[in-house]
């Protein structure tokens, strides 16, 4: 094992439930540029290595759905992957990167709004403890 790929496990042992979250977006997003630069270089194998890649990452998002406590949101992100595997699909090996762009233009909406929430739960963890230690 490399010292990266230890570096690798430790991110995700110590990673809750949103941090994992975040960390699937990050290797989703990197399998779509490596998509989208194997589709430019005309490199179908690669290609499907990426795509293969992205999607299992969108498999895997889909299913850490709560859909029982997250109600129409997650029904909403469960169709959202779901659209998304199926554009990636879809488009393999079609020598364009049109549905790439679009996917990846979701996903980083998406990954913004989960940043956003991880900002927002760091900020009040953080407010609980200044209470705890003045308090």
């Amino acid at each position: 094992m490399t010292r990266y790929q230890a570096y690798q496990g430790n991110q995700v042992e110590g990673a809750g439930p949103l941090g994992l979250v975040l960390l699937t977006y990050e290797a989703l997003f990197k399998s779509l540029g490596r998509t989208r630069m194997a589709i430019l270089a005309a490199d179908m194998s690669a290609e499907a290595t990426h795509t293969s890649r992205a999607v299992e990452a969108l498999i895997e998002l889909n299913s850490s759905l709560n859909m029982e406590a997250g109600g129409d949101i997650a029904q909403s992100l469960a169709s959202l992957y779901i659209y998304m595997m199926n554009r990636l699909s879809n488009g393999l090996c079609s020598a364009s990167t049109e549905h790439v762009d679009e996917v990846i233009r979701l996903v980083q909406e998406l990954r913004e709004g989960w940043m956003q929430l991880s900002a927002q739960q760091q900020a009040g963890q953080q407010r609980s403890h200044l209470k705890v230690a003045v308090g």
